[in-house]
């Protein structure tokens, strides 16, 4: 992939930095930021923009608001949240765009930083509106993209500015490039994807391409109950996608035993924290029982194949982690991953970023994606549009 310019490569005394960040994070019933892990990572983006002499207008979206203001999902929380982080003020300015937010903006001294409103209260946004994107533009020098988890979608904010002013990644949008382009284009091999989730069919394009370039895929989830249903197994009251079985067979069979799946299964007699559970060999579940997490047989099968591993991927967990009882699997993940010193391991985004995080073993994993749909696509091999917006570094 072309590297991409990024704010190391741009003098920023005196300019007005569009910085696209993603502050999409959960606010609880007291309205306060439930978690500020995304916050948190865009702050060297940040830091580094403000020591060098740029005001900072930044924009981000909120859930799923439908186009039009809606106080549930203001973005006001994470503007106090993050001025608590800085230990600086953060300018709050109510709407997207208008008169008196071009006022604010160039109202700013360097250093100082404005947060506009959900992006998403604009219905312009969802659609990359031409009218939308140049308000937002005129609000900045130069754009910066720092949000990964946001670079798959066409939108005003993410790829509709870029095509009116100069555009350069973030720290983080540029840590994310780099670690999972490595990881397709040069891993330090062993290569070991581990992939998880509840759908093969949310996945398949991704196996296809690691297929190229992995020594083993190790599979849990649900998506494992689709393979090993397809390799004959009777999954009972286990998820599995009939529609994705002749699939999981062509997958398993083009995969020359690079695809590996569990020996045993935890399983249950219900989808409840508080079901009876046993672990089983995957060619025994009881009649109306359903696996809902891999078993121990199956977390040694992968620590073995993890053992000398240099590169690891792992996407999606290994149970419904969500329940304590089933959530073994993937915190064994967690734990191996956090062990192995000697590899560069990459969780990619969604439920395995959060299954790390609530392990407190984040910090061990040489990096946590924040994107969850966007990695997913980059490990598909596509080109994301909030990338590709992105100006070329020179050569």
């Amino acid at each position: 992939m072309t590297r991409k310019r990024t704010i190391r490569e741009v003098s920023w005394e005196g300019k007005r930095a569009l910085v696209r960040v993603d502050f999409n994070v959960p606010i609880d019933d007291s309205g306060c930021v439930g978690d500020d892990t995304r916050i948190r990572a865009t702050l060297p983006t940040i830091e580094l923009l403000r020591t060098h002499g740029a005001s900072l207008v930044l924009m981000s979206h909120l859930g799923r608001p439908n186009g039009e203001p809606d106080p549930r999902y203001s973005l006001r929380p994470v503007a106090q949240r993050l001025s608590q982080l800085l230990d600086a003020e953060v300018r709050f300015s109510g709407a997207v765009t208008g008169p008196n937010v071009e006022a604010a903006a160039a109202g700013l001294n360097p250093g100082n930083l404005l947060l506009l409103e959900n992006t998403r209260f604009d219905s312009g946004e969802t659609r990359n509106d031409h009218a939308l994107s140049a308000a937002l533009a005129r609000l900045g020098d130069i754009f910066v993209n720092d949000a990964f988890g946001s670079a798959h979608r066409a939108h005003a904010s993410t790829t509709g500015v870029a095509a009116h002013l100069p555009s350069v990644a973030g720290l983080l949008m540029e840590k994310e490039l780099n670690y999972l382009g490595e990881a397709l284009e040069d891993p330090k091999r062993p290569f070991i994807a581990i992939l998880g989730g509840a759908k093969v069919s949310d996945k398949i394009a991704v196996i296809e391409q690691l297929l190229q370039k992995v020594d083993a895929i190790l599979i849990g989830g649900g998506m494992a109950n689709t393979f090993l249903a397809a390799a004959g197994c009777q999954m009972e009251a286990s998820l599995v996608e009939s529609g994705a079985l002749d699939t999981a067979r062509s997958l398993q069979g083009s995969g020359d035993e690079l695809i590996q799946l569990p020996v045993d299964l935890t399983v249950a007699d219900g989808f409840s924290a508080t079901a009876n559970a046993r672990t089983v060999s995957v060619t025994e579940i009881p009649a109306g029982w359903m696996a809902l997490d891999i078993g121990e047989a199956t977390v040694a099968h992968f620590a073995n194949r993890l053992a000398g591993a240099r590169t690891v991927l792992w996407n999606g967990p290994m149970g419904v982690f969500e329940f304590l009882p089933f959530a073994r699997g993937t915190v064994a993940i967690a734990e191996m991953l956090a062990g192995l010193t000697q590899a560069t391991t990459i969780v990619g985004g969604g439920d395995s970023a959060a299954a790390v995080q609530q392990a407190g073993l984040a910090a061990k994993i040489s990096h946590v994606s924040t994107g969850g749909g966007a990695s997913l696509e980059f490990l598909e091999g596509k080109l994301l549009p909030g990338v590709a917006a992105l100006d070329d570094a020179e050569v």
